[in-house]
Formats: structure tokens, sequence, C-alpha cells
């Protein structure tokens, strides 16, 4: 197949204006006259001439292809940023790159959709390219009239050098990518993650077909696994960017401690503490790292609570799950279980304290050569015995943990104690488990400890006092040399201590 023909089955023009010149113009547009394309470009202030500061992860993400390119000499490496999702019709939710495109270039918040990173094979390991669309002159009908790239629309994008200057990347317009990936085709290998742009990742395969070449999706995958393992171990970037993320987020969790008394006066109480942490989020970072849980009383035994659309009442508890990502991307993940009237009931302090019991006995498991399911044995342990000692549990300790025979404990605490995180809330998530489940923690890692006790209003089995009481407390450690280290120890976590933090926040709230 000639060069031209296979460039049809490659890519399609991906720099193309939403709209061409004689397109017909959208039913909400005006048409735009020639003496206004005359008008548009004139008067304009110049481009700087300065280029920007280097992003402060782009210091760090070379080691990061370097530790990629060793894993696949000689394989041409296609890592996109993706593409826009559309929200509705034509809005498009906010864009966040793919993590190992993130990971590998250092960009982070909203930048760059639409973008490829290529790692070219060479005799020496991989030149890394990053192909996107550039600003166009504002002599451009795509300044004034391209919703998706106009600068009137999205405001000043990059210059090819000044994304150079960003990310240290050799960079090319992404209408050079369609030569990029054709080149040598037949005979060099390529892998894409094929995860984060469909139409990319549809387009090679065509390409693959065309070709006659085998079926690569396995080899896409190792890549997709290579690239989740290389952040299993945080370089120090990205260790003092958790330990940003946990500060910020304790920011949030006071405000939203401060804003409780109003968030039970105004109804719908879940909103105003959800709305509260996600201004301190937008404020202090990137966004919030995912779906803010805000579960008051029985919902916070739904484990996935997002819907946040319950009241809040003095004497109920209020589990808030939440986490803010930063600029780079890296998120925290806390959780904290809040006496909304600011003083525990000795039931939920029963609840409480034996959660806390078994979050210390998890954390005290993390420590590096244990593997990480050690975590969750000791916590689980604790969390079984608990229950046995309460008489819920109908059978010994011992054979509730036997995961062949038992398992009864997991009525009230189904869900894992332990997740990898960092650039992603789940973070390294297509590790293969025999390095991540049944992998040993190392120093660098940064896994949460968080169990949990779930006691739902319609269980019979449970004590009529402890129903509706959801419990869960969850920290973000670091592995360190000797044990771990809580990057989340700003937040209280015994009965007593979050009480004596929230008196004094509950105190201000209702003096205003």
């Amino acid at each position: 197949m000639g060069h031209a023909a296979l460039e049809q089955l490659i890519v399609a023009d991906r720099s193309a204006p939403a709209q061409a010149e004689n397109d017909e113009l959208p039913n909400r547009q005006t048409p735009f006259s020639e003496p206004f394309k005359q008008f548009i470009p004139q008067g304009w202030a110049p481009y700087p001439d300065e280029l920007p500061a280097a992003l402060p992860a782009t210091a760090f993400a070379p080691a990061r292809r370097a530790a990629l390119s060793e894993q696949f000499r000689g394989d041409r490496l296609v890592i996109p940023a993706g593409e826009l999702s559309v929200r509705s019709n034509d809005t498009d939710y906010r864009f966040r790159p793919h993590s190992a495109f993130a990971h590998l270039t250092g960009l982070g918040t909203d930048r760059e959709p639409g973008a490829v990173l290529v790692l070219e094979p060479t005799d020496a390991g991989h030149d890394a390219t990053l192909y996107f669309k550039p600003r166009a002159p504002r002599t451009d009908r795509e300044f004034y009239a391209d919703a998706r790239y106009g600068e009137m629309w999205v405001g000043q994008r990059e210059s090819l050098a000044e994304m150079q200057a960003l990310t240290g990347l050799a960079c090319e317009p992404i209408d050079r990518l369609t030569d990029a990936l054709a080149k040598n085709a037949g005979a060099t290998r390529v892998l894409i993650v094929a995860d984060a742009d469909a139409q990319l990742t549809g387009q090679l395969a065509n390409q693959r077909t065309a070709l006659g070449l085998a079926d690569e999706a396995a080899a896409d995958t190792a890549l997709s696994v290579a690239l989740s393992e290389l952040r299993l171990v945080k370089d120090d970037f990205e260790i003092e960017q958790m330990r940003v993320a946990c500060d910020v987020t304790a920011d949030g969790f006071e405000a939203v401690v401060a804003a409780l008394p109003e968030a039970v006066r105004r109804g719908r109480g879940e909103r105003w503490v959800e709305g509260v942490f996600g201004l301190h989020a937008r404020h202090a970072g990137n966004a919030i790292g995912y779906e803010t849980i805000a579960a008051a009383g029985d919902h916070a035994n739904t484990l996935h609570w997002i819907r946040n659309d319950g009241d809040l009442a003095m004497g109920d508890l209020l589990l808030l799950d939440a986490g803010v990502e930063l600029d780079s991307l890296y998120t925290a993940d806390i959780t904290r279980t809040l006496p909304v009237g600011g003083r525990f009931t000795p039931a939920q302090r029963k609840v409480y304290d034996a959660v806390l019991a078994a979050q210390e006995a998890g954390m005290a498991a993390a420590r590096p050569g244990a593997k990480f399911s050690d975590v969750h044995a000791a916590a689980i342990r604790v969390i079984a015995e608990h229950l046995h000692d309460w008489g819920l549990l109908p059978v010994s300790v011992e054979q509730s943990l036997d995961p062949e025979q038992g398992g009864h404990h997991r009525r009230w605490m189904v869900h894992g104690t332990s997740h990898h995180l960092g650039i992603d809330v789940h973070d390294c998530a297509q590790a293969r488990q025999q390095n991540y489940r049944d992998g040993e923690l190392r120093r660098g890692m940064v896994i949460t400890v968080e169990p949990g006790l779930y006691f739902k209003s319609t269980d019979l089995l449970v004590p009529e006092e402890l129903r509706g009481i959801g419990v869960r407390i969850e920290d973000d450690v670091l592995i360190t040399e000797y044990g771990c280290e809580n990057l989340s120890a700003r937040l209280p976590r015994t009965a007593h201590e979050v009480e004596a933090w929230m008196a004094p926040l509950l105190s201000q709230a209702e003096r205003r």
C-alpha cells in the first residue's frame, strides 16, 4: 500500500478547525463579514518574547521516560493525552489528560486535549516528541471563529517554542503526527496506550491490518501495564506533591467542619458539604481528585455514595471521603467520620474506636518488605475480632478470616483496606497482581489505609443501637525506610482528638 493511502488509515487531520471557511455555519453563529475579517487581526499587542519557565514536573519526566524506554527497545511508543469528552450536545466535560501522558510529559491541569507523545526508537533508546496544536496567527480564521482552538474562545494557546520551554520536549504540530506514525510502519512495531484516545487507537489498528501486521493488542496492554508499574514507587517530586495534596485537603476538611451548622440549617446539607470542599479543591488545586463522598447517617453505609442529596442532622455522623487534586494531578484521598454536632454518642464511639484500632494495625503492617496484602490482613483481623466480641459473627474469628470457608465479616466491611495513590486516586491500577496485591511494599510507595464498619439501618442482625452507623477512617501513608509516614496526620484520628479539633471550628461558625 502506498504512503498516501496509508496516511488515510492512520490519522485523520487532527489539527483541522472545527469548521472550514466555506462550511455551513452552525445555526447559532452569525456569519462573519469581509470587513470584520479584515478588522479583527488589527491592533493587538505582540505575543511575549520571553519563554515560560519549565513546569516543575519536567525535571523528573526524563528519568521516567528513560525507565520506560529500557523496557521497549526498538518499539515506537504512542502515549496520547486523550480527547475531549462530550457531556451534553456541544458541551464537553472539563478535560484531564491521561495519567500516563501527564506522568511522562509533566503537563497537568487541562493540558493538552488531542496532544500525543511519541517515543521514537533510536540506537541509544528513544527520542521523545510532543505533537500538539499550537496557536494560530491572529490573521487565521481560527483565532476568532474556532470554538475548539480559537484564542477568542479558549484563551491564548502556546506556540511550539513555548510548549518546548514548558516541557523540555521537542515539539511538532499535530498535523505532522501522520508522517511520524507512518514512518517505517511495516518495520517498526508501534504500541499505543489503547484506552487514552479511541479514535487514534482505531486508526492504528487499521494501519496494522492494512500492512498485514499481527494484532498487537497484547503488546499494547504490556505498555499500559509498564506505565502503571512505573508509578508504583514515587520519585521525590511525586512525594512532595502528595504532601502538599494532603495538606490542602486538610484545609478543605477544616472548612467543611466550620460549615456544618450552615449545612444543617439549609437542608440538603450533603450538597453543601460537597460544595464547600469543592470550592477549596478548585481554589487550591486543579479539582477534586474524585467525586466527593459526603454521606450523612445511613448514607455512610453505601460505600460509593456520591449523590450527596441528603440532610445533615444534629446527632448524625458525616462520612467525608474527599481529596484535592493539585495542578500536577497528584491527589490526596482522605476519609474522616465526623459527629455533625461535635460529639460522638456512645454507640458511635464504640464503632469508631473499633475502626481506629483496625487502622492502627494496618499502619503498623505498612512497612518495607511486607506484602501489600499484609496491610489488609492486619486491619481486617481487628475488624473480625470486634465483630466476634460483639456477638455478630456466626463463626469464629479464624473461620471468618478463612478465604475459602469464611468471609462472614465482609457483610460489614466488604472493601479492601488499601490501594496505591498518586496521579490517580486508584493509582497503578493496571499493575500485575504479583506487583500489586501480592507485591512487596517498597520505600517510596504511597498507599491508603482505610478500614471501615458499615451497619445498614435495615440490617436486622445488628443491635438496634448500631443500625445506621457507618464509619471509615482513611489516611495516606508513605512507605519509608523503617515503616510508614502518615502524610495526612494533620487531621486528627482518635475520637477525643476529633471532638477537640471540631469544637473551636464549630464555635466560630456559630458566632458568625
